[in-house]
């Protein structure tokens, strides 16, 4: 049956994760909603297609493990609050260990689909230029790192305030027939088994320490990209650029995205690798595979040079070659109420990565968020805030509560993009974490990831009766 509303409709700018997720909460509830998406009609430097939530970046949505690691967490809150990317995602799932990692061209059809076919949501292919107009008395910016600079333009004219940057880097394809498996293998790390998977769902890549020195050599003469106006713009950390963790000491790979830990050469189990670079699937058909944690900012040229060096990858055929953009987001806990509102203008709100979160599912998250209080509004309700100890909550917090001003440097802005972590989440009250019978030393690891569980398992409790679940 046609589902037909009288409400005044909702306007939703930008059709990534966190547009994408709020436009479908707002129609969900019977409100409808116009979502405004430029590319069709003006297209990114990141984005190949016009299709709604496409990833540009990796594949991985991250930990799936909604007992001990945030971002399982918030998967879980996603799930319980009837999420369209969740339920796309897992509809879409590639085998990736611990992780829940999607095909993403699936994913991104089962988005578009989802949000075409709803009755209540209409979606508009144009560019919005300028803030919303005042008729517009509900509405949401969700035009993430890619803004259009006429957009971001009219932020800053309204707000006042410059929008910093940082710079987020692509990582390169590879076509699965192209790697050489008698030298490769296929192993998760720790054997770990994860949505979808079987505890072998990377293929690994392993070097000696003279191959490993001769690639980190590579890496740091290579011929990279050049981007003087965006000169003094910070990375962030969570998606360093390959050369630029190559160039922060010789030994960061190691220990870092091409740590050889939990790995053991199927080819040659009694021999140690000195590091291991992992590939992950990319794709349903497994035909292509992503090279994990290797985003960079080096010339085409170059990397395919510098990337053939790896074993195993000597022949490699690159579906995509890694890439470069910018990233922009506001001052949040300057220019934002806690939820999510403009300040100064009622109605307006943002959400995703503009608002300086990091990763898929916080944006998207975000996005959820932000459609919520939205519908809220337009019921004439006073929107409902998560709990802070929930992972929607702990991240809502950040974004608008994080830290503003350095002690140091008086009017230094020290909020910087984040990732959902427990970091974030209130500390447990006395006694939460409970020594286990039988455990006679309790603390350290065992100490530790007792209270990551503890905080876990408060965080759904507190989300569910949230939601009246």
């Amino acid at each position: 049956m046609t589902k037909t509303s009288s409400h005044t409709p909702i306007h939703v700018i930008g059709g990534g994760l966190a547009g994408s997720e709020a436009a479908w909460q707002i129609a969900e509830t019977g409100v409808p909603v116009i979502l405004h998406e430029m590319r069709g009609v003006r297209g990114t430097d990141a984005h190949k297609t016009d299709s709604l939530a496409e990833l540009v970046c990796s594949n991985s949505f991250r930990s799936d493990d909604a007992t001990s690691n945030a971002v399982g967490v918030l998967h879980a809150e996603m799930r319980l609050a009837g999420s369209l990317i969740m339920r796309s995602a897992d509809a879409n799932q590639v085998p990736a260990g611990g992780a829940l990692a999607v095909d993403r061209d699936g994913f991104s059809a089962a988005v578009t689909a989802a949000l075409e076919s709803h009755p209540l949501i209409t979606v508009t292919r144009e560019e919005v230029t300028g803030l919303p107009p005042e008729d517009w008395d509900q509405a949401i910016i969700a035009t993430g790192p890619l803004t259009a600079p006429s957009l971001a333009a009219a932020i800053q004219a309204r707000t006042g305030a410059d929008s910093l940057a940082f710079f987020d880097a692509i990582a390169p394809i590879v076509h699965t027939a192209s790697i050489d498996m008698d030298i490769c293998w296929f192993q998760s790390r720790y054997d770990k088994v994860g949505p979808g998977g079987t505890g072998k769902d990377y293929i690994n890549c392993p070097m000696d320490e003279a191959q490993y020195n001769a690639f980190v050599d590579a890496l740091i003469a290579g011929d990279t990209t050049g981007f003087k106006e965006w000169e003094g713009t910070p990375y962030f950390d969570g998606c360093l650029p390959i050369e630029v963790m190559a160039e922060r000491g010789r030994e960061t790979l190691r220990h870092g995205p091409m740590k050889p830990m939990g790995l053991t050469n199927a080819h040659n189990p009694t021999v140690k690798a000195y590091a291991v670079v992992q590939l992950r699937q990319d794709n349903a058909l497994g035909t292509l595979y992503n090279m994990v944690g290797f985003q960079t900012k080096l010339k085409y040229g170059a990397q395919a040079e510098i990337f053939r060096l790896i074993p195993g990858l000597e022949n490699a055929e690159f579906a995509r070659l890694g890439g470069l953009h910018r990233n922009t987001y506001i001052n949040s806990p300057t220019l934002l109420d806690r939820s999510l509102t403009l300040k100064g203008r009622p109605g307006l709100r943002f959400a995703g990565q503009i608002t300086g979160c990091e990763g898929y599912v916080e944006s998207a998250s975000i996005g959820l968020l932000a459609g919520r209080f939205a519908v809220a509004e337009r019921l004439s309700q006073t929107p409902s805030l998560p709990p802070v100890t929930t992972a929607f909550g702990a991240l809502l917090n950040h974004i608008t509560g994080g830290h503003i001003v350095s002690d140091d440097e008086p009017g230094k802005r020290s909020f910087q993009p984040m990732n959902v972590n427990f970091g974030l989440f209130p500390p447990l009250e006395p006694g939460a974490v409970v020594r286990p019978e039988g455990l006679k030393r309790f603390r350290g690891k065992d100490k530790a990831v007792a209270k990551k569980q503890a905080t876990a398992a408060r965080a759904l409790e507190d989300c569910a009766r949230w939601l009246g679940r």
